[in-house]
Order: structure tokens, then sequence, then C-alpha cells
């Protein structure tokens, strides 16, 4: 077909609404909706579901005539990537053959948006594993996150992607959810600054950014996953949509994807007040609203609100849903259907094709001279008419299979045939050209990830570890060796590599055992597993799971885990507690003869039940999964001071073992380091920590509960959900929100607030009732001199909480408006300044109102949420006010070094504000933070 180039939908010099314009009154109905859907090469019923329901959503479709669907266009093409392991380079010129088809398919010529995953990186075999999102939120680094988001899109866009399903921006509101490894943090403004720092960075390189789930995704009761939601506006205005409207407002995110829940019986797919009213009408959102995959189909198959496909999809678009994923279900036929009889008004298709041919424009995709090839394959001009590097057997020079192996001509023939061709054992990522996991990738996931290692305990300074040579550790634990835990659901090894088991893993990932060997070279190092690694069992609970004899490990990673049941090949239930025993009793064994027990524990990523975090994979409670509570136990009784390291994808319960709360007599961990699925960098994070050539700067983005049941709650509580005698159960963490220790000392003084007018008081601290008066719409600064009294550098993070003593509605009792990082060297100090305004200070009413009313307000500094530092009393004076989108929605923060006492303090050089960050650092000239 040729394509009708000429129009002024072509011109260049035009803007992107002429151009859509014109090209828009050139479609028919057909080609208008075949913008508004996708197509999934290379899914289908064979192997596990990496998205729900995905085999019960497919098993009854008739085989779809793709050339025949395309021939009208496309949308969007569905994990070109994501959906089988291609050697890079292969994969992109796969890519780009399937593109160039699908645009020669369509009488405008114009290709789909290509779309793939990338919370922890780019999705795809061979590309970097950076931290999960939970471990973003410990880093309490906005700025990094930001990096590492725009390392990961240009690696994208270079490869031909142009939509990125991130960043999750749902607040984790009961970690028994499986998805808490994908969220940021239990607090709206963390979630909010380190989200939008990571839509910035995604869109810097040109790849769309899409805000996930939205929303109230995160507030199922009980933590289940895709259940329904309670919450009121009220919670959903304060709580859980800050974090989408920072980001579409300041973070200039083009794309949204409705979640799967419902909230008070309205499905999100169906809620033109969630989609319409308040996302573009309110916020002024312009870009896409996707729907999550079958999202559109569940409105019929799982909330009932429709009765057929039809239905669904006309529900769907009046709602404000532009774009049908994964596939065409709802808005091909049956929607067409509908237009035609008149039930749905053609203005509405009009509106989402506008919105997608936008972005379609925006990309290039709409140009003259836009051209297939990806940057990546910028070289060798065969990489669209042949494949990259492939040689006369049909093979690329490393072993891959050529994407054009068994094109048997149709459109989306080369993509369906390089993910048919396995790539072969030994295969190396980059060899054909292109490298997805470069040095500069790896050294920001390994910043990343030493950044967000959190250290909750160490009692009796036994960290950082000795190296002395003769000093015996015991490094015991199912996850010691093993390069899973590390890895979150949504990486490519555990997301789609987990069915390749003759597959490497594609990157390099250091088990902690490897990394502590190397860390400390002195030292006698022992390894014992002590217990199965933790697999769920069929009845949902978590249980310590054994591979079965077909299952093989994709790196050392296990894949597919049976339940032992006696059959052929497998153990019976009684030499599977005899192994269990023998594994304790070696454990115990070899650390009652160490000096020190590193007992490394953790989670085991999957999607579906398949694993005991992830999506799907939600817990029951709060003790440590499998039998590695009962290993603890055994190891903590044998005398030897043991550190607990945990790498999990949610916090865990563990006054059973740690802290203050202990019976008396019982022993308890000397120590506790915390991290979260820190990706392929964290065992040498995690072991930087452990020797001390890592400071730990981490901070708790979710409290750590005492125990494992009865505290479905986050730190965000109003008074009546704190601890007190009308109830037995003690909901008080055992470590709260914020928490984090070092191996250096800070000193906080000098804390205070000052108006815009120079008026000031000083923290009152409990001896003191200095107030500043600040108008409703008044600002001020808060202050702080932080000093390093220890001996070797480090970070502190200054945090800033707002209490409203009286107010119309509960409030929180703590709630956190403003954070600061502060690296500094020994004996150097720093003075932080936040800039308050009061609307930072704004909450929902009963009407529905958001204001800033007149009253005292209490700004306290803290190193915690539990520990404040210092008091600062503001009385807000003035009339009420009502703020909206428009209002104050980030404390920046400054921090302007001090100098060491006796040798001075180096002129200061201001950097730019950055606002995602809520951080500005200030440093001396020509010295680095």
């Amino acid at each position: 077909m040729q394509p009708e180039t000429k129009g002024p939908w072509q011109d260049t010099s035009l803007s992107a609404g002429a151009r859509v314009s014109d090209l828009l009154a050139r479609m028919t109905l057909e080609e208008k909706l075949a913008q508004l859907f996708s197509i999934w090469p290379g899914s289908d019923n064979e192997g596990e579901d990496v998205a729900p329901l995905q085999h019960e959503m497919t098993a009854s479709d008739e085989p779809v005539d793709l050339d025949a669907l395309i021939r009208h266009g496309l949308g969007q093409l569905t994990r070109a990537f994501g959906t089988a392991p291609l050697e890079p380079a292969a994969g992109a010129a796969a890519l780009a053959r399937t593109q160039a088809r699908i645009a020669a398919a369509n009488r405008f010529g114009i290709p789909a948006i290509a779309h793939e995953e990338c919370l922890t990186g780019f999705t795809t075999w061979g590309a970097t594993v950076f931290p999960t999102p939970l471990a973003w939120g410990a880093t309490f680094n906005p700025a990094l996150v930001g990096r590492a988001a725009e390392l990961i899109g240009s690696t994208m866009r270079s490869a031909g992607i142009h939509q990125g399903l991130s960043p999750v921006l749902d607040v984790v509101r009961d970690p028994r959810w499986g998805r808490t490894e994908e969220s940021i943090s239990e607090d709206p403004y963390l979630v909010a600054t380190v989200g939008t720092a990571y839509v910035r960075g995604l869109e810097s390189s040109g790849v769309i950014a899409t805000l996930k789930h939205f929303a109230g995704y995160s507030a199922s009761r009980a933590g289940r996953n895709h259940g329904p939601v309670s919450a009121g506006r009220r919670e959903l205005a304060d709580v859980l949509l800050p974090p989408f409207e920072l980001a579409v407002r300041d973070g200039g995110a083009r794309s949204v994807m409705q979640a799967y829940n419902e909230i008070d019986g309205v499905p999100a797919a169906a809620d033109s007040w969630l989609l319409t009213e308040l996302l573009r009408d309110e916020w002024g959102f312009t870009g896409t609203v996707v729907a999550d995959y079958f999202g559109i189909s569940f409105l019929e198959s799982a909330h009932h609100v429709a009765g057929s496909p039809r239905d669904a999809a006309a529900q769907a678009l009046a709602a404000g849903v532009d774009v049908e994923l994964p596939a065409v279900r709802c808005y091909g036929t049956p929607l067409l259907d509908a237009v035609r009889a008149g039930d749905v008004p053609e203005a509405l298709v009009d509106r989402a094709v506008t919105r997608v041919l936008r972005q379609k424009c925006e990309l290039g995709l709409l140009d003259p001279d836009w051209d297939p090839a990806p940057p990546v394959l910028a070289g060798p001009p065969a990489a669209v008419t042949g494949s990259a590097g492939a040689s006369q057997d049909g093979t690329t020079e490393n072993g891959a299979a050529a994407p054009d192996a068994a094109d048997d001509g149709s459109a989306v023939a080369p993509l369906a045939a390089a993910r048919a061709a396995s790539l072969r054992p030994g295969t190396v990522p980059g060899t054909a050209g292109a490298d997805f996991d470069p040095a500069e990738m790896r050294a920001v996931a390994r910043q990343l990830a030493e950044e967000s290692v959190v250290l909750l305990a160490n009692d009796t300074g036994l960290l950082p570890l000795s190296a002395g040579p003769g000093s015996r550790i015991a490094v015991v634990g199912p996850m010691a060796d093993d390069p899973a835990a590390m890895l979150g659901c949504y990486t490519f090894p555990r997301h789609v590599g987990v069915e390749h088991p003759e597959l490497s893993l594609g990157v390099e990932v250091p088990t902690l055992l490897e990394a502590v060997r190397e860390a400390l070279p002195g030292a006698e190092i022992s390894h014992a597993p002590g217990c199965a690694p933790p697999e769920p069992d069929k009845s949902g609970a978590v249980s310590a799971g054994v591979t079965g004899a077909g299952s093989a490990p994709l790196g050392g990673v296990l894949t597919k885990a049976e339940t032992p049941s006696g059959g052929p090949g497998l153990p019976t239930a009684a030499e599977l507690l005899d192994a269990e025993a023998d594994l304790l009793t070696e454990a115990v064994a070899l650390t009652a003869g160490a000096d020190v027990c590193v007992a490394v524990l953790g989670d085991r990523s999957g999607l579906f039940g398949r694993g005991t975090s992830g999506e799907g994979c939600d817990a029951a409670d709060l003790e440590l999964p499998g039998s590695q509570g009962a290993l603890l136990d055994a190891l903590l009784s044998t005398g030897t001071p043991v550190v607990l390291v945990l790498l999990t994808g949610r916090p865990y319960a563990l006054g059973r073992y740690a802290g203050p709360g202990r019976s008396a007599g019982a022993p308890r961990a000397a120590a506790v380091v915390q991290a979260f699925f820190p990706g392929e960098e964290g065992g040498p994070a995690v072991a930087g920590v452990l020797s001390g050539q890592v400071n730990p700067s981490g901070r708790l983005p979710v409290s750590v509960p005492y125990g494992p049941g009865g505290q479905p709650w986050t730190y965000l509580a109003p008074q009546l959900g704190l601890h007190n005698e009308a109830s037995s159960l003690d909901p008080t963490p055992l470590y709260p929100f914020g928490h984090g220790l070092s191996y250096t000392a800070f000193d906080w003084t000098g804390g205070g607030v000052e108006a815009a007018d120079g008026s000031a008081a000083g923290a009152a601290d409990g001896d003191g009732d200095g107030t500043v008066l600040l108008d409703t719409d008044g600002e001020a600064t808060v202050r702080l001199t932080v000093r390093n009294t220890g001996d070797r550098p480090g970070t502190e993070t200054v945090q800033l909480y707002l209490h409203d003593p009286v107010a119309r509605t509960t409030r929180p009792v703590n709630r956190l408006i403003g954070y600061a990082r502060v690296p500094l060297g020994p004996g150097e100090a720093a003075e932080v300044r936040f800039g308050f305004h009061t609307d930072l200070a704004a909450y929902t009413t009963r009407d529905g109102r958001r204001i800033v009313e007149p009253g005292d307000l209490e700004l306290r500094l803290g190193a915690s949420s539990a520990d404040i530092r210092h008091t600062a009393r503001l009385r807000l004076n003035g009339a009420e006010r009502t703020v909206g989108h428009c209002r104050r929605m980030v404390c920046a923060a400054m921090v302007h070094r001090l100098g060491v006492p006796g040798q001075g303090a180096a002129p200061a050089a201001p950097e730019p504000a950055r606002e995602e960050s809520g951080t500005v650092a200030v440093a001396p000239s020509g010295r680095s933070l």
C-alpha cells in the first residue's frame, strides 16, 4: 500500500494540534478505532501469566488475523521486548522491521507506539536491573532516582520503545499487599517527590511516562490484589491522589493507567469523575489514559457493571479511557458496532484518537522522514531490511536467532519469529552491538542500592564487621547465595526469565555470599542455607518449598517449584522433613562454631502466587515467609552474635527477633540490616554496609511492625490510631517510618522558624513556647544546624513533619512535608533550611474542599516520624483559604555547608532549585556533595 503522504498533517512547521486535526478529518471510523487498541505478538496460552487472568481472558478468543487487523493502522504494540528473551540488537532489529510493516499496512503510513515495562529498568533480557521502587523510597534521594530513570529511558528509546509503564505511585496502605515492593512508600509526600523525579527523568529521555495505578489500587481491604477499595473522598484527596497530581503537574507525565479496583462500587475504568472531571478538567492533564491490561474487559467479567464487550467499551470510552491494552477485545468490532448503531457518539472516539495522534506527533511518528530503525541500530543499514549481525545460517554472531527467521511475510512476523526462536545457552548480551547494561548504568544502580540499605539496629556496635585474619563468619540462610534474593517481580529474570531456565540471567548479579567474601578477604567465611527458599503453597499460605526434579536454575534462580507429594522424581513428605532437619542442623553447627553469624533471609519474588512477594503474591500476615523464622530462632539460640540481613519486598514483623520488646533473657539479633530487592548491584551494596566500606544512609520508607498481625496501618495515623488503653492491640511499629542508623553520629542544634517578615522563634523543645505568627497564605523558613561528630563521613536525613493540633477532621499526628539528605565529613557542619508555605498545611474537609485554616501548627524536625528532635510553633492568622490544583505541594530544602571548626567555611555556590526532589544542595565551590 502506498501511504497518503500529502497534507498538512505531515507538515512539521505546523502545530501538533493543527496536524492532528487535519489527519483526523481524513480518517474513516475504522482507521480511528485502530489507533485506540494494541496487539501483543507472542502472547498465547503457553507459559505462565504475566498479566492478571491473562490465560482466562484469552482462552476463548478466536485467532486474530493480525495483518487484517492492522490494515487500518495500530495504536500500540505491547511488550516487544518483555514477552520473551531477545538478544538486544536482534530484538531492536525485529521491532524495527515489525514497525516498518505496520506502517506499510495502513493508508497513512503510521507506526504504533511501542510500550514496555520499566519499573526496575528496561524489562528485557540483558538490561540493567535497578533496585525496586521501595528501595528508591529508602534513599530519600529523588535526584538520583531521576538520573536512573533518564538512563533507563535513553536505553528504551534507543531500542525503539516510546512509552514506559512506570512509575507506580500507589501509596502503601497495608504491607501485606504483594505489590508493596513496586511502591515507593507509605507516605504520599515521599511517593510524590521521588515518583515525580522518576517521571521527569523518563520524560527527559523522550519516553512517555505512565502513572499507575489511577487510583486507590493499594487501599484494598486486607491487602488483596484486585480487591475492592472502600476509601472515602478525603482519603483519596489527601493520601492516595497527591503523588499523581504532582507527577502530572510538575513532572509532565504524558500518560496515566487506570487501576483495576473499584472505589465504593465504581470501577476506575468506568469512573468519569476520576478520569475526566478530576484528572483532565481540574488537573489539566492532556495526555492519554491507557487501560491496565484487560481492565476494560474486567468491567464485564470481574466488576459485572457491563453485560458485553460492547457495553464495556462504551462505558470505558465515555469515562475517559483512550487506549485498550494489551490487545483488542472491546475497542475493535464491539465499539465499531456501538458507534454505527448510534449507541456511542463518534465524538468520543474523536476525543480519544486526537489524544493518541497528538502523542504520535510529539514522538515524530507522523513526520515524513520517520525511520523505523532505532538509534541502537545506527550503523549497518541492513538492520531493518535484514537482521543485525545475521549470518548465513540465520543466527547472529553470538548465537541468537536472527529476527527474520521463519518470516512468513506477515506484518508482525519479524517480532514473532524472533520471540519464537530461543537464544542459545551461552549467549552474551551486547555482543551483537547493543549494550543495555553499560558501566554507567551499573554505577547508578550501585549507588541507588548503597543509599537504599537501611541499618535498623546495631545495639552492640557489632557492625561494621571485622575483617581480621582468623575471624570466622558464618553466612547462613536460603537467600545468601541466590541471585533471586536481589530481584523484584518486575525484573526480567523474575518476570519472564523463569520460563527460560536454559538461559543465563543476562546480567551479572553477585550474591551476598560472593560479595561478602570479596569485601572481607581476611575472614574465614563459611555458608549453609539452613532451610529451603520460601515458596507459596497451593492454599495461598507461604511455606518452605523444594524445587521439583524438572526445575532448573536461571543463573542460580530457582524456577517454578513443585509441591512435593512423593510422586515420580519428587521427595516424600518424610524425606522433605528429613532434608529440612539436616539443613537446620548444619546451619546451627556452623553458627555455633563461628565468631559471628550473618543470617540472610527474605523473599522470593514472583507473579500471581508464584512468589512470596510481587503482583498477586499477597501475604496472610507479616511473619517471615517459609521456615525462615524458625531458622532465625535456632541461630539466635546458639549464643553466637547474629546479624540479620533482610532482602525483601515488604517489611516483616521483627519483634520476635530484635528490638527492645524481646522477653527477658531471650536472645535477639545483634544488628539488623534491611534491603528491599536492591537489584543487580545489591550484593556488593549490602556487603559494603556490613564491611564498613559503605556508611549506611537509607531510611525506612515503610514502618517495620512489631507483630505479624493487628497492624494493617501506616504511620499516618490520627490519635485514635495510636496505642491507647481502649484496645489490647498495640500498633506501635518496632522501627518507625523514616528510621535508619549510621556508623557515625550527628548533632542537631539551632532548630527554629523565621517568618518572611523577619520575625523568628527558636524551637520549643519542651522548655519554651515561642510562636511565629503567619498569615494563612504566608511563608516561613525552618532552620537547623547538623554536625557530624563522628570520625567517618556520613549522611544524615533531616525530616520535616507537620502536626495540626486541632482541625475540622482528624489528622495524622505527624505528616511528612519535607526532607533533606545532608552528607558531611568528620567534624563538618551544615545548615539545613526548609521553605515552608502554608499550602502544605491544607487538608480536605467534610464538604470536599481543601482548606488552609487559621490556628496553631507545629513544624517538627525529626530523624524519623517517632524521633522528633526540634519543634517550631506557628500560629496562622487571617481568613480561611480554599486551595486547589495550583497550590504549593513541595517544601524545597537547601543544605549550606559551614565547614569544620577552626578551618572556616568556603563560600557557598547555590545550585538551581530542583522541585522534584524537595532538596536544593548548596555546597562550597569545588566540593562535591
